[in-house]
């Protein structure tokens, strides 16, 4: 039987600890929406930029690459397996760049799933180029598809509007990386900026859907989930990302807390804040008013 790592009290945040493709055969239950951001196969020795300073880009064992035959068996056998939790009217956004994104759509494809959007997230701070032999990279692509080709699924056109000042929302997205405030309770090597996981959620769910996430990290997805009104099940299998989810999903049930990090999100999305907070309570869009 499986228990969690972590659970929280009011049961909106849950986590498992292992390897995504040994535990999602072991429950039934389906999602509204999924987001993944696996390995980007990225670890290679090289090296980058970050805050001034020369680093490696190594992650860890996880990020390690292998053949593209190893990577397209990976991608199949991951997706595969989160199709099958997918409820039918369930959408799956699945994060990458270049060494990896590729074989995602084909692996999408080739199980059933129709792209809907490759969303382009043209970061506003990338690192510099360090040799200066080719373009900066600036830009991760977000595949949303949805599980069947025939079976609509949700998709908050009124809100995308409003949040891109009442003209329809593109496929890309100009956003900043992950901010200071966000690594608070630790950091996490290729962690996500909760502005880009806000505006998923917002734009492909409702509130109190469900949303699996099956390369949790440090659980941006969650904590996203959390502040808008969804519910989460991460699963991770490096130990200390879990402990710092633990940490940021506990950090949040500080009601001052959560305030200021769901202010902060309202200013990320362009949408009014009301200076006088008053009670704790969720608008039509899942966000705090």
């Amino acid at each position: 039987m499986l228990s969690s790592y972590y659970k929280s009290c009011n049961r909106d945040f849950t986590l498992l600890e292992g390897d995504c493709i040994k535990l999602l055969s072991q429950f039934n239950f389906k999602f509204d929406m999924i987001f993944a951001d696996p390995p980007y196969f990225l670890s290679n020795n090289g090296i980058s930029i970050q805050s001034g300073k020369i680093v490696s880009v190594n992650k860890g064992e996880w990020d390690k690459g292998g053949t593209l035959e190893f990577v397209n068996k990976f991608n199949l056998q991951w997706i595969g397996l989160c199709r099958e939790k997918l409820k039918d009217n369930g959408t799956i956004w699945v994060s990458g760049t270049y060494h990896n994104i590729f074989s995602v759509a084909n692996a999408l494809q080739q199980l059933g799933f129709k792209i809907l959007n490759v969303i382009t997230w043209a970061k506003t701070n990338p690192p510099p180029n360090i040799s200066c032999r080719f373009f900066t990279y600036s830009t991760e692509f977000v595949i949303w598809a949805r599980k069947h080709k025939n079976k609509p699924h949700y998709y908050n056109y009124e809100l995308m509007k409003l949040i891109n000042g009442g003209k329809q929302m593109t496929d890309v997205w100009y956003l900043p990386a992950i901010a200071r405030w966000e690594k608070s309770c630790g950091k996490h090597p290729t962690q996500k900026p909760l502005n880009l996981l806000v505006r998923i959620i917002l734009a492909s769910t409702e509130p109190n859907s469900w949303i699996l996430d099956p390369f949790a990290g440090s659980s941006t997805t969650g904590i996203a989930a959390s502040l808008t009104g969804r519910r989460f099940l991460g699963i991770e299998q490096e130990s200390d990302f879990l402990s710092i989810s633990k940490l940021r999903r506990e950090e949040i049930n500080d009601m001052g807390l959560r305030k200021v990090y769901s202010k902060k999100i309202r200013d990320m999305a362009f949408i009014p804040f009301p200076q006088n907070l008053g009670e704790w309570v969720l608008d039509d869009y899942g966000l705090p008013f």
